[in-house]
């Protein structure tokens, strides 16, 4: 896992380092928590992403020892074979908010044991309500090692991505992605790199996969009006706000993850991406355009507001239409979407390209 080091005086991880039980973990959750909301604005947003998601790995890494621990006094003993404990979307891009829910899987070793199944079908289960009763919300769309599609032995695995490549449809292209930004956080880091290979030979082997990829991105919700107005909810609770994660920040994840793939780039991070994007393009000021806004898409999922119910964090993802008043966000904002549009436009134009070639 990445570690930085700050000029600000950031949480103590050590402390979640060496929780001894599963109390001990969601107090010091709760701590550092408190500590980060205090330091957002007084640090850089990507800094302070950065110390966001260096306590989630922290803390993700000492639920899978403590759930080792307990399932072992529970009579279920150690690990039968070796596992590694991953984890995807926001989490595997390290872009976690302080109240992202779960998105993790795991990928066990081929090796032969009776208890196999049974231990590992205990193991996901029981670290994932670890990871709800330390404050992480369920994933609403299920994927977590509790779910058999997210829990597989290495060779399932493999079988698992190489029919995701042969499915162009919505759902099968929609879980690749997800997987696509898998990270490794703890147990046997040989399981995770040998699951890197796989994807990426899938990948190679499905060229076909690319054009469905850019099918699913291009597709998302309409963020400006023909007047460069920002567009909010029309209906519903949360008529008048904005959605920040699927209005700005999913068009742009969705949007650089497609080229980055299409360049070979190994990164996780967004801002990795681009990074790497940038170099092998320097000319190109879209992918400048696409950090500043990127920035701004972090700005704001930072700053939506959350609850905290029976000790789990979570958030609508809405931005107020109160705080769109403001007209330096504002600008922010629509200068962001700008941005959104044009990329989008330019991945439509590849598309019809790729697809007219096809005729």
């Amino acid at each position: 896992m990445e570690r930085m080091k700050y000029a600000e005086p950031g949480p103590d991880l050590e402390s979640i380092r060496y929780a001894a039980s599963r109390e001990h973990l969601k107090e010091r959750r709760q701590e550092c928590q408190t500590q980060l909301e205090q330091l957002r604005t007084v640090l850089p947003i990507a800094s302070w992403t950065t110390m966001v998601n260096d306590m989630h790995d922290e803390i993700a890494s000492r639920a899978a020892i403590l759930c080792e621990l307990e399932l072992e006094a529970a009579g279920y003993g150690p690990p039968p074979v070796p596992y590694a404990f991953v984890v995807f979307g926001s989490s595997g891009r390290r872009e976690s908010t302080l109240w992202s829910d779960q998105d993790n899987g795991l990928i066990l070793s081929d090796e032969e044991h009776e208890d196999k199944e049974m231990y590992f079908h205990a193991f996901g289960r029981h670290l994932s309500h670890l990871l709800e009763y330390v404050g992480y919300e369920k994933c609403k769309g299920k994927v977590m090692c509790s779910e058999s599609q997210w829990r597989k032995t290495l060779e399932d695995w493999r079988l698992q991505l190489a029919s995701w490549h042969q499915d162009f449809s919505w759902e099968p292209v929609r879980s690749l992605m997800i997987a696509s930004d898998m990270r490794f956080i703890a147990g046997e880091p040989s399981l995770a790199l040998a699951w890197k290979r796989c994807f990426e030979h899938s990948m190679n082997e499905s060229p076909e996969m690319a054009t469905a990829i850019l099918r699913n991105t291009v597709r998302h919700k309409a963020t400006l009006n023909v007047l460069g107005q920002v567009v909010t909810e029309r209906f519903g609770e949360h008529a008048g706000d904005f959605d920040v994660k699927y209005g700005v920040y999913i068009p742009l994840v969705n949007s650089i993850r497609y080229m980055a793939l299409q360049e070979g780039i190994r990164e996780t991070s967004t801002l990795k991406r681009l990074e790497r994007l940038t170099l092998l393009d320097g000319g190109n000021m879209l992918f400048e355009n696409c950090q500043r806004a990127f920035l701004t898409a972090l700005s704001l999922r930072a700053a939506v507001s959350h609850t905290v119910k029976n000790g789990i964090y979570s958030s609508s993802g809405y931005l107020p239409q109160s705080e769109l008043k403001n007209k330096t966000l504002l600008y922010q904002l629509r200068d962001s979407l700008t941005t959104v549009r044009r990329i989008h436009r330019a991945l439509q134009r590849r598309l019809r390209f790729v697809e007219r070639r096809k005729l």
